[in-house]
């Protein structure tokens, strides 16, 4: 896997292999690894994963860090990576951003897979106060290890991934950090998200108390104008890292390869 870096272009790792590409978008505290367990099951797939600015490899880059801006990074990033046939999986708040390059109708997309995906239309919980209590869920490495085991999984995972966790949400500017809380995730994308004319896949997890299944069949599939929706069972909000092989599954049947 080779790993690229342009000034001023955030960090990704691009594995060549059999077509279309599948480009990783991570969430609000993750990182281009954490679609490691999702990405080790893709063999001889070509794939891409990025670390978005402010983030992990990408936490010098400076801002903006609006959701615009995460777009404009993904496809500098395929521009760079000279991928030309492809297809974004965006998790939460990277579904978001999935959402918005999509909207631009860029040559050589084909599909894009949107997993407990931030939502078109921002739900009724998001409320000021709910914003501002969440701009302070990564303050410590103690409040992250409580928003992990109490919200964003519904299943027990393995030491090593629970480490993972807590180093991705403190390893991010404190602009980039605060972005999302306060401002992306109350953004209102129903008319960028009427604009995707390709292919849809909504994967929602079943006990996802972040982005709940009735949430995104209310709040984001009807603005999408080819959608297929599928529920992972038992899974919480960190479905690439709760059920990494039920994603792939659901991915590859969506885009095989070529």
């Amino acid at each position: 896997m080779s790993m690229t870096q342009q000034t001023l272009l955030p960090v990704y790792d691009h594995r060549p292999g059999t077509g279309p590409t599948l480009v990783f978008l991570h969430y609000w505290g993750g990182s281009a690894r954490t679609w490691d367990l999702v990405v080790d099951r893709l063999a001889g797939r070509d794939v891409l994963t990025v670390d978005f600015r402010g983030w992990s490899r990408s936490s010098a880059l400076p801002g903006p860090y609006t959701l615009g801006q995460l777009g404009d990074d993904t496809l500098a990033v395929l521009a760079d990576a000279g991928v030309t046939d492809y297809v974004l999986v965006g998790h939460s708040m990277g579904g978001k951003v999935a959402q918005l390059v999509a909207a631009t109708q860029p040559a050589g997309l084909r599909g894009i897979v949107l997993v407990g995906s931030g939502p078109a239309k921002p739900a009724a919980q998001i409320t000021p106060e709910y914003q501002e209590a969440l701009s302070h869920a990564y303050d410590s490495a103690d409040s992250i290890t409580v928003a992990r085991d109490h919200i964003l999984t519904a299943t027990e995972l393995p030491a090593s991934v629970k480490a993972q966790i807590v180093t991705d949400s403190r390893t991010v500017t404190d602009a980039a950090r605060t972005e999302w809380p306060l401002r992306g995730i109350a953004q209102d994308i129903t008319e960028h998200t009427r604009m995707v004319s390709v292919r849809a896949l909504v994967v929602a997890g079943e006990n996802d108390q972040v982005e709940p299944v009735d949430v995104l069949r209310d709040n984001l599939v009807p603005y999408l104008s080819q959608a297929n929706f599928v529920v992972v069972p038992h899974t919480g909000h960190l479905i690439p890292l709760e059920a990494p092989a039920d994603l792939v599954e659901a991915i590859t049947a969506f885009a095989p390869a070529a």
